[in-house]
């Protein structure tokens, strides 16, 4: 499992505020579940697959 940093948290829910978009559209772009996201942006999980890091990183990098 990989750990997930508060930077990338944070990094999250400022684009998709820039964005405007929801969880359940941030799931959609990403392909990451909308419950997984919840816990996430919420600090409720630390740990989280691999690939799904993997996925919010490569969402991120092309909406900079």
């Amino acid at each position: 499992m990989a750990k997930i940093t508060s930077d990338l948290t944070k990094a999250l829910g400022r684009k998709r505020g820039e964005l405007n978009i929801s969880v359940l559209e941030l799931a959609r772009q990403t392909g990451v579940s909308r419950w997984t996201l919840d816990r996430l942006l919420n600090g409720k999980s630390e740990n989280i697959n691999p690939t799904t890091l993997n996925k919010l990183n490569g969402w991120l990098y092309e909406h900079v």
